[in-house]
Order: structure tokens, then C-alpha cells, then sequence
């Protein structure tokens, strides 16, 4: 349907990418996680995030965060077992980080211009990285659910 690109504003007033809200997908094998460098020409350009992105109106936020993962990375969902979630709710727009293990050693590359890069970084190396605003303000909270800490959302089913 594809009815979800487009700009919005949230109750904060800030300028946001999907209609319906956004949604990424970060996966980790324990001990690394599975990030995209940004294509320069995107918002944020030139830095690293999870692959995501907007969310047309008939899916849920794991439905987008898988089509945008397989989108953007090539990835195959069956790779993947999604174990939570967490929300960055912003007011009438919220971005959703759906967080999973990989099932199997995962080789992806860029399946879109989106894409410069997909790669694995060590857990204790991201946040040295030049990350995108969102993603390094949502970093703590996700690097707690990976550890397995109770900050983010239930564990989905």
C-alpha cells in the first residue's frame, strides 16, 4: 500500500519521517548488533542506525521493521527471533525498535540506495559511533533490553 511515506509533526513539534509512525529492526547475537550506515542523502545522512523506517497504515510496528530490514538489508525474518520492543513516543508520532536475536550467522549487504553499509558492531563500540539522533538517544535503553533489562517494552509473544 505504501501509504505511509510522507512528513508529520508530533506533539513536541518536531519534524518526523512517517505518517504512521517508523519502525527499525536491531539485531544482535549477544555480543554485537547489525547496523546500517545512512546513504549521505538521507535524513541524518552518513550515520549509523538499525534499518528502518515509515510505517504504512495497516501494519504493525514488527511488520514494518521486518519489511524495511529485508528492504533496505536483504534480510531474511525467518534469520530472526524478535524478543521486544521499545517505543520512543513522541506525541501522535512514535518510532518502534523491534529488537531480535539472530537465529543464524547473518551476511547482509545493502539491498537499497538507502544503504552504504550493514555491518556488525560490537555492543561496546556503538556509541562511539556517529549515530543517528534517535538511535544514540534510544542506545542506553536498548543496550539495557539486549542485556536483558527490564527498561523497554514487554517481550513480544
Amino acid at each position: 500500500m505504501n501509504d505511509g511515506n510522507g512528513w508529520v509533526h508530533c506533539a513536541q513539534g518536531h519534524r518526523h519521517w512517517g505518517r504512521f509512525g517508523a519502525a527499525g529492526l536491531l539485531v544482535t547475537d549477544g555480543g554485537a548488533v547489525l547496523l546500517q550506515h545512512r546513504a549521505p542523502w538521507t535524513h541524518e545522512g552518513d550515520t549509523w542506525a538499525v534499518p528502518g523506517g515509515a510505517r504504512d497504515s495497516h501494519e504493525t510496528p514488527i511488520t514494518a521493521a521486518l519489511r524495511e530490514a529485508a528492504e533496505e538489508a536483504a534480510l531474511d525474518p525467518a534469520a530472526i527471533e524478535p524478543f521486544g520492543e521499545w517505543r520512543d513516543d513522541h506525541g501522535g508520532w512514535t518510532y518502534t525498535t523491534i529488537v531480535a536475536r539472530a537465529a543464524r550467522v547473518l551476511q547482509l549487504a545493502p539491498a537499497n540506495a538507502e544503504s552504504t553499509a550493514i555491518r556488525w558492531w560490537a555492543i561496546d563500540d556503538v556509541a562511539e559511533l556517529r549515530l543517528h539522533h534517535g538511535f544514540a538517544a534510544a542506545w542506553p535503553a536498548l543496550r539495557r533490553l539486549i542485556a536483558g533489562g527490564s527498561e523497554a517494552s514487554p517481550p513480544l509473544p
